[in-house]
């Protein structure tokens, strides 16, 4: 029997082409039938095609029982509820490579556009004027290009950059020296970035923690005349900040591809300034781009389904289904294990090393990839997943080991150890009975945590009173401690540590305050999630 699969927004030609000729494949499209007729196709499914129009709810999942595989023809998984697909089993396959140039060139035509007034100038002609002196632009050479963000577009916009006769700086955490040596780019933190760049390009994931990155403060701090280009995620920068920013000319004009919300409210400071050139997310819309993209989607939907090949999953191993089962809450810990390693630390990461203790080596390479998984997702990075965390992580220079040991105290557990600016920083989990999860160690110390939502990290000097103000701090903050684990110095004369939960985050005037009691010598927070359900 054929399997169906259901393709609901605008697939390129190629790519239909390749699935529709495929024996074995029933290819039903509902592009512009409406949620129903989606919703109907779905019920005898076993995969689902999908560019950026498709909100891939798990409502919608749940119309799709048989659904093993969400294709998303693109780069971005905004639009796919990635959690609730895991957690029903669905691999969910991108098109990661394919549209990089053609993000890179718009990238690059919009610096262009921006810095020779070419918008306006064109707009002036059309009108039947002849203003040359009106549309003095400048040029590139000589200038200083600052990436914020080095990943494949990025990278690629750092070659156009040199080849125009640019100087090129990057901030970009999660990148080793010796890759950026390599590509001739001198890494900067942020705060030394934006005053020396002529031109910021934004290339970079968003987070809850790059989340309005460019707010009002980092923008006053450009340098005057600079200009400013997004062609990655329009959350990345404070919209109204930017508007009064480029009032002021700070910076003095900016070239915008992406937007918060899309699309572009009519209301939307950033309408109707002379300084700002708006394109309505163009960066992946060539023919040649989308063509690579259908292609690339088309070749993975054909293959997971009559091969079994989920390499090109972002959130699954490559597992049987079996393995996967019996690995599931190992390989979660050690994601969540990734993510505090990396909240704890400081600087760019160099090294990982996960070891598994336990009775089933096999069990020691998903539970570590899993672990590079987490650290490389809490570092923002994009499309991350078990299958390719450890060729992300050797693209950005870290160091990557995985071993079996014999176990330690537990049944199964699992150390992961991260060296990040210079410091070596160490967390422990278990599991007991078959899935219950415990973090059991950070650096030397021993707790009892659940390895779950929002959790708050602080060391302090071993004196008496400092476990009642931090309460009391952040009891008259309006927080819920759910559990407060203090754990005493592992040795005379060092820091004591707590590890408390809080029902929900605490924002960043809390920690400035928790940082400046005294007695506390560090404060770190970190945000886990639910537990998924088994």
């Amino acid at each position: 029997m054929a399997e169906r699969v259901v393709v609901s927004d605008r697939l390129a030609a190629p790519g239909l082409a390749l699935l529709k000729a495929t024996a074995g494949l029933d290819v039903v499209e509902t592009v512009g039938q409406g949620p129903e007729a989606l919703r109907r196709a779905l019920a005898g499914a076993a995969a689902l095609v999908v560019r950026s129009e498709t909100q891939v709810s798990a409502e919608l999942m749940a119309a799709g029982p048989g659904l093993r595989i969400v294709a998303r023809a693109g780069i971005g998984t905004d639009n796919i509820d990635i959690d609730e697909a895991t957690r029903r089993g669905i691999a969910v396959l991108t098109a990661p490579g394919a549209n990089s140039t053609s993000a890179a060139e718009h990238t690059f035509a919009l610096l262009l556009a921006l810095a020779r007034r070419i918008p306006w100038a064109t707009q002036s002609v059309a009108q039947g004027k002849w203003e040359r002196k009106a549309f003095e632009g400048a040029e590139l050479r000589g200038k200083t290009l600052g990436l914020v963000g080095l990943g494949r577009i990025g990278t690629q916009v750092a070659s156009f950059g040199r080849a125009f006769g640019m100087t090129v700086i990057a901030h970009d955490p999660y990148v080793g020296a010796a890759h950026a040596l390599q590509l001739g780019v001198e890494l900067l933190p942020l705060e030394e970035l934006l005053p020396r760049a002529d031109v910021v390009s934004l290339h970079l994931a968003l987070t809850d923690d790059t989340r309005h990155l460019l707010d009002a403060s980092r923008l006053a701090t450009m340098k005057k005349g600079a200009l400013l280009v997004n062609t990655a995620r329009g959350a990345l920068i404070d919209d109204v900040a930017l508007a009064e920013g480029l009032a002021r000319g700070r910076p003095a004009g900016a070239a915008l591809d992406v937007f918060e919300p899309e699309p572009l409210p009519p209301t939307s400071p950033l309408r109707g300034l002379s300084n700002v050139v708006l394109t309505p997310h163009l960066a992946a819309s060539t023919p040649e781009a989308q063509a690579r993209v259908a292609l690339e989607i088309g070749a993975a939907v054909r293959d997971a389904l009559l091969k079994g090949d989920l390499r090109g999953a972002v959130n699954l191993p490559g597992l049987n289904a079996a393995q996967l089962a019996a690995y599931r809450p190992l390989i979660d810990l050690g994601r969540r294990l990734g993510k505090l390693a990396v909240a704890l630390a400081s600087g760019g990461v160099q090294a990982v090393d996960a070891a598994y203790h336990g009775t089933d080596d096999q069990a020691a390479e998903p539970a570590g990839i899993a672990a590079l998984w987490g650290v490389l997702e809490a570092m923002g990075i994009e499309r991350v997943s078990l299958v390719n965390a450890v060729q992300l992580a050797r693209q950005r220079g870290i160091k990557v080991t995985r071993r079996a040991e014999e176990p330690a105290g537990f049944a199964s557990s699992l150390a992961v150890a991260l060296e990040a600016g210079g410091r070596r920083v160490i967390v422990r989990g278990a599991l007991f009975g078959e899935a219950h999860a415990r973090i059991v160690g950070i650096g030397d110390h021993h707790v009892d945590v659940e390895p779950e939502g929002t959790i708050l990290v602080l060391t302090n000097r071993d004196v008496p009173g400092v476990i009642g103000r931090v309460g009391t701090l952040i009891g008259e903050a309006g927080l819920n401690i759910s559990t407060y684990h203090q754990a005493r110095p592992p040795r005379p004369g060092a820091e004591a540590l707590a590890a408390i939960e809080l029902e929900r985050r605490a924002p960043a005037e809390v920690l400035e305050k928790l940082r400046r009691m005294a007695d506390v010598t560090g404060v770190w927070q970190v945000d886990l999630g639910p537990i998924p359900a088994p």
